[in-house]
């Protein structure tokens, strides 16, 4: 088969980092740290953008469409877990849905104020940089604000690493033995589930039609919430019987991690440092307001205390119900918190731009 130049550079530089991100992962996974097939194919893609910084890479975007493929396989996987038990939580929903609503207020406003006034941040910049959600919107509205973009894509791909860094380690040293994959857990369905071609089929055309509604509706991180919706809505009911193998997720993690880790692409030490120092400082912030609201939720609701606390942990859609899989939580109510989080956070963000005097 031939391909025209500009594709076959493409293929080319995407697969070696994809073996990259392979060997980062497996690296990962032999010295047991948590999340490794993600953390790792992201720490190998960073050092590789930030340190070698090989010339091939100076003009390349990774293949935006070929993450999404993957994006919404986790979508799939995390549909298939819902079942008719998920419904019953329905009737806890308001009372968790106003915590969050209020944790979304309490997060930013305390993140605007450490960039502001620990990092020195203008205006702009500590707005856009502090919102606990909605990473895209956040970049794309703070770029229209006149906010330092670096930064501001620095910040916001730091809160996401250092939450699903922090959190299976602070959570292992909490229940005093590893949790997660670091305890050996795996993400996919067992690896005696036969997969047939149809199975396969199945799970592909599932995730293509969840793309597609999700286009068409214009859902808030429509690349796997739209999988998950229609995975869950049919598992629910009863019309699919969906098992997404292992080596399948631990695929779609490593071309998660390493897209995520070229981002750092361009951005120089002094700036990461900076950066890294004020998102730990961030992260630890909204953690903590975030337990806080576990505490008090799981006593009003008799949810559980690990659920709620990573429903309202600051991460991505895709990375937080990735560990929430991981840590065999409830990964179809973490995720329906985290989406509610990023349309939170958006509206929240239209409401105090204007009220801020912001271009945005």
């Amino acid at each position: 088969m031939h391909f025209p130049e500009g594709t076959s550079r493409l293929i080319l530089i995407t697969t070696v980092l994809l073996g990259l991100g392979a060997v980062g992962g497996w690296l990962a996974y032999r010295g047991g740290l948590p999340m490794p097939w993600m953390l790792g194919s992201l720490l190998a893609s960073v050092a590789l953008v930030t340190l070698i910084k090989p010339a091939p890479l100076e003009s390349y975007r990774f293949p935006l469409k070929f993450r999404t493929f993957f994006v919404s396989l986790i979508g799939v996987m995390i549909g298939s877990q819902v079942s008719s038990d998920f419904l019953r939580l329905a009737a806890e929903l308001p009372m968790t849905m106003s915590a969050l609503a209020l944790f979304v207020v309490l997060a930013h406003s305390g993140n605007a104020l450490i960039f502001r006034r620990i990092g020195g941040y203008d205006r702009a910049t500590a707005f856009y940089s502090g919102t606990p959600g909605g990473l895209m919107e956040s970049i794309l509205l703070g770029e229209a604000s006149g906010a330092d973009t670096r930064i501001l894509t620095s910040q916001q791909f730091l809160r996401i690493i250092f939450v699903i860094t922090l959190l299976p380690l602070g959570l292992s040293l909490w229940l005093g033995h590893p949790v997660g994959s670091a305890a050996g857990l795996t993400l996919g369905g067992a690896d005696t589930t036969p997969l047939t071609f149809a199975a396969l089929g199945t799970i592909i055309l599932t995730g293509v039609a969840g793309l597609s509604i999700a286009k068409v509706i214009r859902l808030p991180a429509g690349q796997m919430t739209g999988p998950l919706l229609l995975t869950g809505a049919a598992s629910s009911a009863g019309l699919l019987d969906i098992h997404v193998p292992f080596w399948m997720i631990s695929g779609a993690q490593v071309v998660i991690g390493v897209s995520l880790g070229l981002r750092f692409q361009g951005m120089d030490a002094k700036l990461l440092r900076r950066s890294a120092w004020l998102s730990f400082l961030s992260v630890c912030f909204m953690l903590l307001l975030g337990s806080a609201f576990a505490v008090l939720l799981h006593y009003a609701t008799d949810l559980a205390f690990l659920h709620l606390f990573i429903s309202f942990a600051p991460g991505g859609v895709t990375e937080m119900s990735v560990i929430a899989l991981s840590l065999a939580a409830n990964p179809a109510l973490v995720s329906l918190h985290h989406v509610a989080r990023i349309l939170m956070t958006v509206i929240e963000l239209s409401l105090m731009s204007k009220w801020l005097g912001l271009r945005a």
